[in-house]
């Protein structure tokens, strides 16, 4: 699920019909489960994103230390490496990859799914004091 798409749900979720506040307190359970179904299914495909990572990562030093034989490199898609690295600057060649730095973007927007979908969740837990103080409100007003 993209995050535009989270959020425009979040966004028709956030309304509270002041009319039916009774109504909108028994919503919250329901609303509960379908984000925190969300952010499971987020949290997960974050840890599998940053475990390909560490895969890419070995396979990328494995690349640029320039162990890979030509069938590795014919599997992957890769051209072999004209020059020798020191190993000293691996790290730098690797953090700069263009397979690394794309795998990163997309561990990034995941993180983000995950930290939006969490900071709804923690919206919803204290959803019900919003609601009672909304009811409490309109008692004020019509004076009991």
């Amino acid at each position: 699920m993209k995050l535009e798409e989270i959020q425009s749900e979040w966004e028709n979720d956030t309304v509270i019909d002041r009319t039916e506040l009774g109504e909108e307190s028994i919503k919250i359970p329901k609303l509960h489960s379908k984000y925190y179904k969300w952010y499971s299914r987020e949290r997960l495909h974050l840890v599998g994103l940053q475990e390909e990572l560490k895969t890419l990562k070995k396979d990328k030093y494995d690349y640029y230390s320039g162990v890979l034989d030509r069938d590795e490199l014919d599997d992957r898609g890769w051209e072999p490496i004209q020059l020798r690295i020191l190993k000293s600057d691996l790290s730098m060649h690797i953090d700069s990859d263009k397979d690394i730095v794309k795998h990163n973007l997309k561990i990034a927007y995941s993180k983000e799914k995950v930290e939006f979908v969490e900071a709804i969740i923690k919206t919803l837990n204290i959803r019900s004091y919003q609601i009672n103080n909304a009811i409490q409100w309109e008692k004020f007003k019509v004076g009991t």
